[in-house]
This record gives C-alpha cells, sequence and structure tokens, in this order.
C-alpha cells in the first residue's frame, strides 16, 4: 500500500522540536556546493573513524572475513576510506531528498536506461546493494524514469515523514513500501512497475538460506526469487558509485538476469551474492561494511562479532 502521509499535530510536539532543528541545519547544509559538502563529509567520516566504537569493530571483522588475503595496513586504509564515504554518505542523503531535479541531473550520470525501457510493461526489481551513496543513486535514477522502493520505517515519526517524503519527491507516480508488505509489493510488479530492492543484508534465519558471501556462509534472503518469480518480474542489477575529485556519481542499470529464478533456493541465493560481491569490488571502500552481514551463523558455529559494548 502506499505510504503517502500528511504531517499532523502529532508531528509537531514539543519533543520532536530538536528533530525538526537537526533537519533544518542538516537541509541548510547541502545548499552548499558540493565539493564543500563532500569536504564537510570527509571531515566527519574521519572524526568517526578515530571515535572508533561498535560500527568500527563490525566493519572492521568484515573486512577481515571478506578480504583475508589483504595485508593489515591495506585493510587499515580501506577501514579509513570506509568511514570517510561513511561521513560524506551523511550529506548525500539530504542530497537525494532535498536537490532539485535539475541539479541533481548534473552530477549524476545514468547508464542502462535502456534496460528499463525495454520492460515494455512487465515488472521488475532494480536489484541495488546498500552502497553509502544508495540515496543519490535512488533519486539520480529516479529524476529519468519513475521508480517505487522500499524501506524501513523510522521510529521517530518525524524523521520517517521525512525520509519517505524525500525519497517519492522526484516523481509524482511514485510509491514506497514496508518491506513486509508483500502484497503490495507483488501487486505493483504485476501492473508493471519497477521497484527498487536491496536483498544484501542480514535478516535472520526465517527468510533466508545460508549461502557464500566473499566465501563465508551468510543468511541470504530468499524473497528476491520469489518477488521475481510470483510477481512476474525479471530482475535488473543496479549499482551507482562516487568518482573521484568530485566528478559526481556514476549509477548503472546492468542486464536482467538471465535464467533466473531457478528452482532452487541455494543457488538463486549464490547467483544474487555473486553479482552483489561483483558490484562491492568497483568501489569496496563505499560499502556499508558496518553492517552485521553474518549475525546469524550455521548452527554449531561462534558468534563473529564483538558484544555491542566492546571499544577499540
Amino acid at each position: 500500500m502506499s505510504t503517502k502521509q500528511q504531517l499532523t499535530l502529532k508531528h509537531f510536539h514539543p519533543k520532536l522540536w530538536l528533530t525538526w532543528l537537526g533537519f533544518g541545519c542538516w537541509r541548510l547544509i547541502v545548499f552548499l556546493p558540493y565539493p564543500v559538502i563532500t569536504w564537510l563529509g570527509r571531515q566527519l567520516g574521519l572524526i568517526l573513524y578515530l571515535r572508533g566504537g561498535y560500527r568500527y569493530e563490525i566493519a572492521r571483522v568484515n573486512l577481515r572475513l571478506c578480504f583475508p588475503d589483504m595485508t593489515e595496513s591495506d585493510r587499515r586504509q580501506l577501514l579509513r576510506d570506509n568511514f570517510i564515504s561513511y561521513g560524506i554518505a551523511f550529506f548525500e542523503v539530504g542530497i537525494g531528498w532535498w536537490w532539485s531535479p535539475s541539479r541533481l541531473e548534473k552530477i549524476t550520470n545514468v547508464k542502462g536506461l535502456e534496460h528499463i525501457d525495454a520492460l515494455k510493461g512487465q515488472g521488475a526489481l532494480l536489484m541495488a546493494i546498500h552502497f553509502t551513496t544508495i540515496e543519490v543513486g535512488a533519486s539520480g535514477l529516479s529524476v529519468r524514469r519513475s521508480i517505487d522502493g522500499m524501506y524501513r520505517p523510522h521510529k521517530n515519526i518525524v524523521y520517517d515523514f521525512i525520509q519517505r517524503r524525500g525519497r517519492l519527491s522526484k516523481s509524482l507516480e511514485a510509491e514506497v513500501y514496508t518491506r513486509n508488505d508483500v502484497r503490495g509489493i507483488l501487486k505493483a510488479l504485476r501492473k508493471g512497475k519497477v521497484i527498487w530492492y536491496a536483498p544484501d543484508q542480514d535478516y535472520g534465519p526465517k527468510q533466508s538460506v545460508f549461502s557464500d558471501f566473499f566465501g563465508i556462509k551468510a543468511a541470504s534472503v530468499t524473497a528476491t526469487a520469489k518477488f521475481a518469480k510470483v510477481g512476474d518480474a525479471l530482475v535488473l542489477p543496479f549499482s551507482h558509485v562516487r568518482l573521484a575529485n568530485n566528478k559526481g556519481y556514476s549509477i548503472t542499470i546492468h542486464p536482467p538476469l538471465e535464467n533466473f529464478p531457478c528452482e532452487d533456493e541455494v543457488s538463486n541465493a549464490g547467483i544474487i551474492n555473486k553479482m552483489i560481491e561483483g558490484m562491492i569490488l568497483e568501489q569496496p571502500e563505499q560499502y556499508l561494511w558496518a553492517h552485521r552481514r553474518f549475525k546469524t551463523r550455521p548452527e554449531g558455529e561462534p558468534r563473529l562479532y564483538p558484544k555491542k559494548n566492546k571499544r577499540r
């Protein structure tokens, strides 16, 4: 179902005034020139890196698991670059939500639009991954083609409202769905909608199978294949990377996956994971390594991440 909403009095409760103030400051900053925004993001990222903490430890473990042949110094540099990318991403979220379509078009180059145009009314999953450029990537495409999206509701109702409004701001025809709205998603696919979808996180064992991800058994969602099969939809891999020297972003819609899905869930998950790995390797420092991708373990295997109170 649609998640378009209107502001109500509850959004202006005094306990939410600081949230509104924070968003106001955030919005003002992202109207600065793009090079200034990325410079501020780099400084924020370096602060986060030097601060360390729980997410730092998660990212460090993930890099060690996924790049075992990399030297310790190279992994440390990758971790530092990754946190710089997080800092820039904080402001890129605002760019994706609040920049005008014309300004977004100037910093985004989109390749592969012909794959969307060739659908001719057939639905498709736009299979993205959690790069730190996630909001700019989706918005850069949305100003050129209408796409729907999936999202996780935020507990703070102001944040949730602004997040949804931002993601719907580039197209009057767009909708967003919670990831649990299976009926709404399938209905949209059958109507020929293109739906942004990211299957690269650990959502627990109930909706996953174990499949290799960078050589490590990872809980991998089965929903990609199910949506494609039941919704009679194609799967279009979708990637977006930040270019060096403030050159903007390269956004790519890849050709649809062939012979997908098959009948075996593990094989389907393996196909998706291999595609995700390839996209990550384009710019590994821009991936969301701070997510507990290997949180769910096969029976008998130990946990891989430290407890939450562990500091560097």
